[in-house]
């Protein structure tokens, strides 16, 4: 773990020279939380039924106790692999074709987020300059229509004296003033610093300012670390509360689902 000062980050736009290191650290973010859920799926009481069901059956056939009880848990497995959706929370987007390039910014200017630390401390993080040559590229580089960035929705990074050490993902606006939180990565070296709590605030404070009422964040169903970080933040998940409005979202915003139904997300919101 290596000791990060705050003050010193700035939250950007991702661009699209950053697009390959976010990927990165979005692979390395996620690393075995695909196979906590399948865990998750294959301990269900009716997949183990069914699992049961279907190694009974191989048992007449291949002879073999061992065999019978492992080529299905195993086919399973390779089909959770192949279908399970890189849903929000857990690998991506609900769009398993997230359109990073559509995401990028292309601005002459970093678009940055307000860093509240900036201001206690009185010191002016460092911003980085764009050259010539980058420049030139973004003037060369592919158009990126409003409505192309609209429906791709924005990535926000923490760039640290020119490294990127976490990165937040914002769905695009598909309810007036209802903003939905995809992905929440933070660099394993900079974990319980305090990142990813400066990348949230600071989403939700612009989002406050552009007139949103309430961000919905979807968070992985075996990530307990994950639910304790949202709940220190004063999120709240659907289905504890029984008001009336709350019944009416949780009709709105549901959790992704995998096999037989079960859930792979829970769903959290917090009014601004």
């Amino acid at each position: 773990m290596v000791r990060l000062e705050l003050d010193q980050v700035v939250m950007r736009r991702m661009k699209e020279d950053d697009i390959e290191v976010v990927k990165a650290l979005v692979k390395e973010g996620c690393e075995g939380m695909e196979n906590r859920l399948i865990l998750h799926i294959l301990t269900r009481p009716l997949c183990l039924f069914i699992l049961a069901v279907l190694s009974s059956i191989l048992r007449c056939l291949v002879h073999s106790f061992i065999l019978a009880l492992a080529i299905p848990v195993f086919l399973l497995i390779v089909f959770l692999k192949i279908t399970m959706p890189r849903s929000t929370g857990v690998l991506g987007s609900s769009r398993p074709y997230w359109d990073y390039v559509g995401s990028s910014y292309r601005g002459a200017q970093d678009k940055t987020l307000t860093n509240p630390y900036s201001k206690i401390s009185g010191k002016t993080p460092p911003r980085r300059r764009i050259g010539s040559k980058e420049k030139e590229k973004e003037l060369s580089s592919e158009k990126i229509t409003p409505e192309r960035e609209h429906t791709a929705g924005q990535v926000w990074v923490a760039d640290c004296e020119g490294d990127i050490l976490g990165c937040i993902f914002r769905e695009s606006e598909a309810r007036a003033d209802i903003r939905r939180i995809c992905r929440l990565v933070t660099s394993s070296w900079y974990r319980r610093e305090g990142l990813g709590r400066l990348l949230l605030q600071s989403l939700e404070q612009r989002e406050r300012e552009a007139g949103a009422c309430r961000v919905y964040a979807h968070v992985p169903y075996p990530s307990k670390v994950g639910e304790v970080f949202f709940r220190n933040l004063g999120y709240q998940q659907i289905g504890e509360g029984a008001s009336e409005d709350d019944n009416n979202e949780r009709k709105l915003e549901t959790p992704e689902r995998g096999l037989l139904g079960y859930p792979l997300t829970k769903v959290f919101y917090k009014d601004l």
